[in-house]
């Protein structure tokens, strides 16, 4: 079968290592004849075809897969989910994996999947919604030196969120997000945050190791929102009876929910948890793999990932039981200069330390002692006309790290995120840190 992976990020280049590593891609039959990406980054070129395809353009898309052959569409980002690129798929007749425009406004309006979390009791953030400045600042007025979070309804990258006390501050973010969308104003919850992911078919699912994202600029948890500056996987917190009261008062009522309003979904769906005093609450939902999560979470299954896609977008979910390696897994994202705000493209990129542990370019760095193994992920990355590696986006890389204990598994993500060098590199110091302190 030829697959279609939508997607140019780290993520996406995780998605196609792993379905290039598939039993069914042998030497014989290699990975670059029946695998493509679009659009794919250099990394994503070192295994398979990229191919020059906007993601957004769903007949471009459609075409695409009908001239090479496609037999299933391996969806990435979000963008492409809520602008419907699956239901043009379905319509030409090609499986996908991810859900339709319908169901993706879980993640594509915040506001619409804050109303289906309360009409299933799904506990959640206390939260206001507004269309208009008049009302905002009338309930900032009331609200005025608490702390409170503010989100953009729509589709922000990780990046539409604010959480402030000062009046100013929240008033111009507010107002701002009101030119052009919905924006919804949630109490300010404490407690560590967990990304949960389930495979869903229709009738069946399957929950996934957890993980937990790093969504702070900065050390300690400090600074702007970002997509997302690291992740572990899998979570000491995130063990037997936390897991089963999550699925019991989240996933468990979710999948009712979708199933009575007819959402259809087969994918994957992630629930932003956070474990409060009262709880674990959702947070948000994502209709995707998460990134930077994907980077630590896929190189820990032990199982055939291209037959975990294949099953879940062609409804076999329930004869599937992926195993999971009980190692440690570390990613490191190593950012633009000037990331979340305004970051220069085209750096020139000297990954030399790690090509000369490489295999041919493949992102797997190999095994050193006790079995720690090191991978690097690209995003947006290019090879310019002299073959030179440079920069596309701000989230350049994720350097990941495996290993049988924490330890083993952060110094070899940090030492490969010390090897990627381009102008004004930087990453967070503390990844996994505060879930692994003794």
């Amino acid at each position: 079968m030829r697959i279609l992976v939508v997607g140019s990020g780290a993520r996406e280049h995780a998605l196609v290592w792993a379905l290039s590593r598939s039993p069914d891609y042998s030497s014989a039959r290699p990975a670059r004849e029946r695998i493509f990406c679009a659009p794919g980054n250099a990394g994503t070129d070192s295994l398979v075809r990229n191919i020059a395809v906007d993601p957004l353009d769903g007949e471009a898309v459609v075409r695409a897969c009908m001239e090479l052959g496609i037999g299933m569409v391996v969806v990435g980002p979000e963008g492409p989910l809520a602008a419907g690129i699956v239901d043009d798929l379905e319509a030409a007749g090609i499986r996908s994996f991810g859900p339709r425009r319908a169901a993706a406004a879980l993640e594509s309006s915040k506001a619409f999947a804050r109303s289906f979390a309360e009409r299933y009791s799904i506990p959640c953030a206390r939260t206001e919604v507004f269309s208009d400045p008049t009302t905002f600042r009338r309930f900032l007025d009331e609200m005025r030196g608490q702390r409170l979070v503010l989100k953009k309804s729509g589709l922000a990258s990780g990046k539409g969120v604010i959480e402030s006390d000062d009046y100013d501050e929240l008033r111009l973010f507010g107002e701002t997000v009101l030119e052009s969308d919905t924006l919804l104003a949630e109490e300010y919850l404490i407690g560590r945050e967990l990304s949960v992911f389930a495979l869903c078919d229709l009738s069946d699912r399957l929950v996934l190791p957890a993980c937990a994202d790093h969504k702070k600029a900065g050390n300690g948890d400090s600074g702007p929102n970002t997509g997302g500056m690291g992740a572990i996987c899998p979570v000491p917190l995130a063990e037997g009876s936390v897991m089963a009261r999550i699925e019991r008062d989240i996933v468990d009522p979710t999948f009712r929910g979708m199933d009575r309003e007819g959402l259809n979904y087969r994918g994957i769906l992630f629930f932003g948890i956070i474990l409060t005093s009262q709880g674990p609450k959702l947070l948000e939902y994502n209709v995707r793999f998460g990134d930077p999560e994907t980077q630590s979470l896929i190189p820990l299954l032990d199982s055939n990932f291209l037959e975990l896609c294949a099953g879940t977008a062609s409804g076999r979910l329930c004869s599937l039981r992926p195993s999971f390696s009980n190692r440690v897994a570390c990613g490191v994202v190593v950012a633009a200069p000037g990331y979340p705000g305004s970051y220069p493209k085209g750096l020139a990129v000297d990954l030399a330390e790690i090509d000369a542990g490489a295999d041919a370019g493949v992102p797997d760095l190999g095994s050193g002692p006790h079995g720690v193994e090191s991978l690097l992920f690209h995003a947006s990355t290019a090879r310019d006309p002299d073959g030179r590696l440079r920069t596309g986006g701000g989230r350049c890389f994720t350097a990941v790290g495996i290993g049988s204990t924490w330890p083993e598994a952060r110094d070899s993500a940090y030492s490969t995120a010390r090897a990627v060098r381009f102008e004004g590199a930087w990453y967070r110091h503390d990844i996994g840190a505060a879930f692994y302190a003794t």
